[in-house]
């Protein structure tokens, strides 16, 4: 597959388009797996061998320069690396009617009542294809053709490199058209079939409306498959939810939320609205908001409550144990059964050039009061209270309570004029 440049496909969703063509060629099994990149994307991707066009010069010459990585291999596929949409039941449909045929290429195409700048599909009189014209090269005739090209293909390997060799520079955009090697082919008499699927597999992303629609419908394949498998959405439209998160059945999902990353959410689990999770583990039984954001390294083991504006980094909240308001814990590691009261915060930063992050450990059965910081690293053992409003910088022993604030003091009369305390001036 040929990607010139890496884009995303929508933040919410966190994977470049690429990596969703990717995701379909693995489902056939296609192997060795070669991405096509500029030189700037040669260590952009995982898993995958890494063919590099030194020169945007064409998608003939794109493919030709993923001979090497593919030697030995007797069938090319070859997709568009913008076209997240593409199924893998789609390129098993392909696969499948290019081999029963024994074609020496066969082109995934699709009907558009506004067919735009794809190629067109000339067809011969038996069915097969005569030739696939580019939009910029077609006749009016040509463009009146409502099939056009995916640029998705299967190739006999014997057959494409040969075709390949042949092809030329002649043509509007001054490029090597992979469709030129279809020709080649079609021209020395060799069988070029199209295999006709939904147009919604080869949409690609060129402008920004595309992207967003592209992602929706992503959105709404996954989700329908959380459904299918017993999770309940509440609001599909309004949840995004990215392929790697893992949701068991009997989680609930509330609307205006977003699962990012190796998120992983446990049956009974209530999440949102208005919820983000990233790289978290979400316990049976836990509820997350609403208007939450659990950040990467959170855990929140069953039956903990990470409530309204919480944010919680890299920590472990123990079972049963509520951070229900106002709160942001950072590098902790907090005991079961404990209540986190409101406007609590994690002091994990140290201010110092070069000295790391500390951690702050919350024992169990813990009580804190309203706007505690906790100044890391620190321990308060378990059974102890913090009394409200205290800043704490040295360790609580078990059972203890911990006062940490100036005693109050009144001035009488000093709203009104009286006596401030102050001396007379006179």
């Amino acid at each position: 597959m040929r990607s010139q440049t890496p884009k995303h496909l929508h933040p919410l969703l966190g994977r470049r388009l690429v990596d969703w063509v990717a995701e379909a060629a693995r489902g056939v099994d296609a192997e060795p797996l070669v991405i096509v990149a500029a030189p700037d994307y040669a260590g952009a991707f995982d898993r995958v061998a890494v063919a590099i066009q030194e020169q945007p010069r064409g998608t003939g010459d794109a493919l030709a320069a993923a001979r090497s990585a593919l030697d030995g291999a007797a069938e090319v596929l070859v997709l568009a690396g913008d076209a997240p949409l593409l199924r893998n039941e789609t390129l098993r449909a392909l696969v499948e009617t290019h081999r029963a045929a024994d074609a020496a290429a066969t082109v995934l195409t699709s009907r558009r009542e506004h067919p735009g700048d794809y190629g067109r599909i000339v067809r011969a009189d038996d069915g097969s294809i005569r030739a696939i014209v580019e939009a910029t090269d077609a006749s009016d005739d040509e463009l009146a053709i409502d099939e056009v090209n995916s640029s998705i293909y299967v190739f006999a390997a014997d057959r494409l490199w040969p075709a390949l060799e042949r092809i030329d520079r002649a043509n509007a955009q001054g490029e090597l058209y992979l469709t030129d090697a279809v020709r080649a082919l079609v021209e020395e008499g060799a069988k070029v079939i199209a295999h006709e699927g939904d147009v919604r597999d080869a949409e690609g992303v060129n402008t920004r409306v595309e992207l967003a629609a592209a992602a929706a419908e992503l959105r709404g394949r996954i989700n329908e498959q959380h459904m299918l498998a017993g999770v309940t959405i509440v609001d599909p439209a309004a949840t995004w939810i990215e392929p790697s998160v893992e949701l068991e059945a009997d989680a609930t999902i509330h609307p205006f939320t977003v699962l990012r990353g190796r998120t992983r959410v446990a049956a009974g689990a209530e999440v949102g609205p208005h919820a983000v999770a990233i790289d978290a583990e979400i316990g049976p039984g836990v509820v997350v908001g609403p208007f939450c954001y659990l950040r990467p390294g959170t855990v929140l083991e069953a039956n903990a409550k990470a409530g309204t504006f919480v944010e919680i980094k890299n920590s472990r909240i123990g079972a049963r144990t509520k951070v229900p308001h106002l709160s942001y814990i950072g590098d902790a590691e907090i005991g079961e059964d404990t209540n986190v009261a409101a406007g609590n915060i994690t002091v994990n930063f140290p201010h110092e050039p070069g000295k790391p992050k500390s951690r702050t450990t919350i024992g169990a059965n813990v009580r804190t009061g309203v706007q505690n910081a906790f100044v890391a690293p620190v321990e308060i053992g378990e059974g102890a209270w913090i009394a409200a409003g205290s800043v704490i910088t040295e360790d609580v022993p078990p059972g203890a309570l911990a006062v940490a604030r100036a005693r109050q003091e009144n001035k009488e009369g000093y709203a009104t004029g009286g006596d401030s305390g102050a001396d007379d001036d006179d």
